[in-house]
């Protein structure tokens, strides 16, 4: 399940439908690149480090370019 408080990085999705697994991009990428503090040890409960560091590498044109080079820095 989908921590609630992802909510408000998910807006523009229909959150009761999001999946875990089949949307896994999706939110990974919302709260790498939207979330909070609070939120980012939420995502490492969810997913374990290798899920996230391969997506945000093969999604890394679609990122804010500060972002994501927070997030490289700090994964790798």
């Amino acid at each position: 399940m989908i921590p609630i408080e992802f909510k408000p990085f998910l807006w523009s999705y229909d959150f009761d439908k999001l999946d875990k697994e089949k949307n896994k991009n999706i939110v990974i990428s919302a709260i790498l690149d939207y979330g909070t503090y609070n939120t980012w040890p939420l995502l490492f409960n969810l997913y374990n480090k290798k899920e996230i560091i391969d997506i945000l590498e093969s999604s890394h044109n679609n990122w804010n370019k500060k972002s994501y080079n927070f997030w490289h820095q700090i994964l790798n």
